[in-house]
């Protein structure tokens, strides 16, 4: 499992959206962007239906999830 913890575009409290992983300032769950993504939707996509997240936190996202991939 992904450790979030380290990437500050990210928060997780009990009191939002059941504590899941969401885009810090938001109520928007960061599954939501790989689940669209996977769907095929574009990043640009992502953002006009989720207007409080920004683009710089979908690529700290997205980066904070390829190294996760990297294997040491």
């Amino acid at each position: 499992m992904l450790d979030w913890s380290t990437c500050s575009a990210v928060e997780r409290t009990p009191e939002k959206v059941s504590g899941a992983w969401v885009f810090a300032g938001t109520r928007v769950p960061v599954q939501a962007l790989f689940a669209n993504l996977e769907d095929g939707a574009r990043v640009d996509d992502f953002l006009e239906w989720f207007p409080g997240v920004t683009r710089e936190q979908v690529e700290a996202v997205l980066r904070h999830a390829e190294h996760s991939l990297v294997v040491a």
